[in-house]
């Protein structure tokens, strides 16, 4: 270099005070300048004109220097600078061309990643320097430049092997936080896209230290971006649910368009990956959302979830979810009925998906706490409020709705249990309804005897949906004596839904071949027409019979005398008697019936009863049906030739009385 001659009189740019130009390495010669023209005699340069200095200089004018420095080719003096770099560097700022919109160099860019597989441990340098390269561009906004470092991130990553890419992951990581906390949506779904693809890379180690909590966070608010534009709002969120299918190493379906479909691939796929210890983790979520939302109420919506978790975990993991639904629905006890009738039916519909029999250890604790919703709806109806300290109003219909919910939730549990469990299921509902004489009173102090009755009709409605499909082949399994004591002594209250209720749970369980329904048509004089299932009593039917017998006739003659009884309850005791006689037909019962049947004719026709002309004959209808219908089941054939024959008389008399009635 001349004499005298210094880099920044070359230049023409003074240096700040305090600051030195560069030191050239020792060992290294700066190259020769060529030799500079001489001037004719008399000529002179012009002064030099002073620049300002770099912190005074315009912005503008800085960011377009340090452009030209970026990306000019090396010569003259710039360029001896830019070969003394290191090489990976010099590949690295090969890749950007002059115009961004001309995209990567993608011949410069296969260079780059072979002398990155050549020499794998410069990955970690490469790829820092192409994170401050991005960083650079997305400072100056220069967002081409930005897709081109991101490309060629993305192209490192994919052409790397397994073992050498933990050296790129860290900063490929950082530059996707860039630019996820950049304020431009396009960005957003560029590292989106990025991520994605990263997550798709198989690893043969997972790294546990790396940690996703910003991504899992930023994806989440990306899913429920509110941008102004519609088509912007639904990239946004589709890449938002995409990341998080990332996040959970899911491939991304390029079919599905809509953030609902995308967002149940996801969940899906999120839960068949969940252990069992991670159950609770990924269902107490869920039950946020719909409660911050107010999306119980809805219902569908919370059906639609539980559905898709219900199928989509483990079957031998389903009961988690119950026992998750049931502490929700504790937690809810003092919410609207609205939003407790919702949980119930979510428990009622993921109780049918379940397999049968994996409720596991949970099955009385699944009963107990529903019936707990029972009693609760009942105080609240009568109080009309549903907290302590009565702010908050609920109307009768609405807790009424609750417990047909929860009836019905009761009768799905039930049906999802093997045939023991239900027996025991029964035996411990049969245990939370007070019996006259021994449990006078139940409920709060509130509700008072109302509530105790309201609450024993709830209870036995459930019984009876748990004993409407209770199939058992042995009378005394189904009917044992702590289970068939209490519940004949409903059969002698006051209050007929109770009676009949009762009624209708006999029947049910003594009707092991369906064949009530037909039965309940005591006007069909031909019996032959209702194709009955018949079949011989076995051995334990008739010890059951000689053990409880008397007592069941006893309570059938009772059920007659009650004055409050009406149609129904006639029509329930026909079936009653009608399913004995099928289900236990052998000569014993069949005289036992005969004899009840004439006891029943007798207390009719008595005047020392107290019984009304309705009332009369209702018992008289009950004989004549009975009657009918054991002549024709095989008994002896004059019992049958005196049922016809009073048949016809009584048809005889009724057509007398018509023509009368016409003359």
């Amino acid at each position: 270099m001349p004499r005298g001659v210094t880099m920044p009189t070359m230049l023409n740019v003074s240096l700040s005070r305090g600051l030195s130009p560069p030191s050239i390495p020792r060992g290294i010669a700066m190259p020769s300048l060529p030799g500079l023209p001489s001037l004719p005699r008399g000529m002179s340069l012009p002064r030099a004109v002073a620049m300002p200095t770099v912190s005074q200089a315009p912005r503008r004018l800085l960011q377009d220097c340090c452009a030209v420095l970026d990306h000019q080719t090396p010569g003259g003096l710039c360029g001896c600078c830019w070969a003394l770099r290191p090489r990976y560097k010099r590949l690295v700022d090969n890749i950007f061309p002059e115009d961004p919109e001309d995209g990567l160099v993608k011949a410069n860019m296969e260079k780059l990643t072979f002398f990155a597989l050549s020499a794998p441990e410069k990955l970690d340098r490469i790829a820092a320097y192409l994170s401050e390269r991005l960083t650079r561009e997305l400072n100056r906004h220069r967002y081409g430049y930005v897709c081109i470092a991101m490309e060629a991130l993305e192209q490192l990553l994919l052409a790397c092997h397994c073992q050498s890419i933990n050296l790129l992951v860290e900063s490929f990581l950082s530059t996707l936080r860039l630019l996820l906390e950049a304020d431009k949506p396009h960005l957003h779904i560029l590292a989106t896209s990025s991520f994605v693809k990263f997550a798709n890379i198989e690893e043969d180690t997972p790294s546990y230290h790396r940690s996703y909590d910003f991504f899992v966070s930023r994806f989440s608010e990306m899913c429920h971006s509110d941008h102004e534009d519609p088509g912007v709002q639904n990239k946004i969120r589709v890449s938002g649910i995409r990341g998080l299918q990332g996040v959970i190493r899911k491939t991304v379906d390029d079919e599905l368009q809509s953030p609902a479909e995308q967002t149940e691939v996801c969940f899906r796929e999120l839960l068949g990956r969940a252990a069992y210890g991670h159950i609770n983790n990924a269902i107490r979520p869920v039950l946020m959302h719909l409660d911050s939302h107010s999306l119980w109420e809805g219902r569908s919506f919370a059906v639609q979830c539980f559905q898709i978790i219900m199928y989509s975990i483990q079957s031998q993991h389903s009961h988690l979810v119950i026992q998750q639904l049931l502490g929700h629905l504790d937690a809810n006890s003092r919410s609207p009925a609205s939003v407790r009738a919702g949980i119930v039916e979510v428990l009622s519909e993921a109780a049918v998906i379940e397999a049968a029999g994996s409720v596991g250890p949970t099955v009385l604790e699944v009963f107990n706490t529903l019936l707990r919703q029972l009693r609760q709806s009942v105080d609240y109806q009568l109080t009309g409020c549903y907290d302590n300290d009565r702010k908050h109003k609920t109307t009768s219909t609405e807790e009424k709705t609750l417990q047909d919910v929860v009836i019905k939730t009761i009768g799905s549990f039930a049906n999802t249990l093997p045939v023991y469990q239900r027996s025991e299921v029964m035996l411990f509902i049969m245990g939370k309804i007070p019996v006259p004489g021994i449990y006078p009173a139940l409920g709060s102090p509130n509700s008072g005897f109302e509530g105790s009755r309201m609450i024993q009709v709830m209870l036995l409605k459930s019984l009876l949906q748990v004993s409407e499909r209770y199939e058992s082949s042995n009378l005394l399994t189904a009917l044992p004596s702590s289970f068939l004591e209490p519940l004949l002594s409903f059969t002698l209250m006051e209050d007929p839904e109770i009676r009949l209720l009762v009624l209708s749970i006999l029947t049910s369980l003594i009707d092991r071949r369906h064949n009530a329904a037909r039965l309940s048509t005591a006007s069909v004089l031909d019996v032959s027409v209702l194709e009955l299932k018949e079949d011989r009593s076995s051995r334990q039917d008739n010890l059951f019979m000689r053990k409880h017998a008397q007592r069941l006739y006893r309570h059938v003659y009772l059920a007659c005398k009650e004055e409050s009884s009406g149609r129904s309850h006639y029509q329930a005791l026909f079936t009653l008697l009608a399913v004995l006689s099928v289900e236990l037909a052998n000569e014993e019962v069949m005289v036992d019936l005969i004899r009840l049947v004439l006891a029943l004719q007798e207390l009719a026709l008595s005047n020392h009863s107290c019984l009304s002309v309705v009332n009369r004959c209702g018992v008289h209808a009950i004989c004549a049906a009975f009657l009918n219908l054991l002549s024709q089941l095989g008994l002896p054939p004059p019992l049958h030739l005196h049922v016809t024959q009073v048949r016809r008389c009584v048809c005889v008399c009724v057509c007398v009385c018509v023509c009368k009635h016409h003359l």
